[in-house]
């Protein structure tokens, strides 16, 4: 018998591709970044997963540095934004929160670093913003205060991460702390009087007992340090 030719397979028979939505990019760029970090998160890796082009991710995104700033505003919905709420009082539970977004930032060291620039505006970041500005106001910060301290206190955070991840990258960081150490007590008490009177403070503490004494130090400064005179300065880039 000869054998029937085939008939083709109509375009419209084929399964229809799931429709491209903002947040079906988004969500397939969290994948991507979680499987192979965020260097692998670019249009043209995004299109290859959703079975598009590049260019159709535009009409969503405008770049990769939208799409970063989407992915982190996705991954804001992890912080805890209600760290102990009913223990310590209103420093001890900013803190609590501000610690939650760094320990996120430091799952994901590309985007730690990324994050020092990334604008995210999406409601997990509004609501990391309004939890931190309630908390201050809950301690009767003035508003203008919490105003510009919200802004420090995400910046100390990040750039914590950010240094964090960068540090780890290279495998010779204990190298490079011993030799501080050694650099520190081994300065002359003539020439760095100070230096040798604190080499041992300069390098006491474990870095989680840095940062919380650090965020302390930036909230208590926020409550009690007045912002300067705004009414005519240009508006914050």
């Amino acid at each position: 018998m000869t054998p029937r030719p085939r008939t083709p397979l109509s375009r419209r028979e084929r399964p229809a591709k799931p429709a491209l939505t903002r947040a079906g990019i988004v969500a397939t760029a969290v994948a991507v970044l979680r499987a192979e970090g965020l260097e692998k998160v670019t249009m043209r890796r995004l299109a290859q997963e959703l079975d598009t082009g590049p260019a159709s991710l535009y009409v969503y995104v405008a770049n990769t540095a939208e799409l970063h700033a989407a992915v982190l505003d996705e991954l804001l919905g992890e912080v805890d934004l209600n760290q102990a709420e009913s223990v310590g009082d209103w420093r001890e539970r900013l803190a609590g929160v501000l610690t939650s977004y760094t320990r996120m930032l430091f799952q994901h060291p590309a985007l730690a670093r990324s994050a020092l620039t990334a604008r995210p505006t999406g409601e997990h970041s509004l609501r990391l913003l309004e939890r931190l500005l309630a908390l201050l106001a809950e301690g009767d910060v003035p508003p203008a205060q919490a105003a510009f301290g919200v802004d420090v206190l995400l910046q100390f955070a990040t750039a914590t991460a950010a240094e964090h991840a960068t540090r780890a990258q290279f495998a010779d960081a204990a190298a490079d702390w011993d030799a501080l150490t050694n650099a520190l007590h081994e300065v002359s008490e003539r020439t760095h009087p100070h230096v040798h009177a604190l080499a041992a403070s300069l390098l006491a503490g474990s870095p989680e007992e840095r940062m919380s004494w650090s965020l302390r130090m930036l909230i208590n400064g926020i409550a009690t340090t007045p912002v300067p005179d705004t009414t005519t300065d240009s508006p914050h880039p």
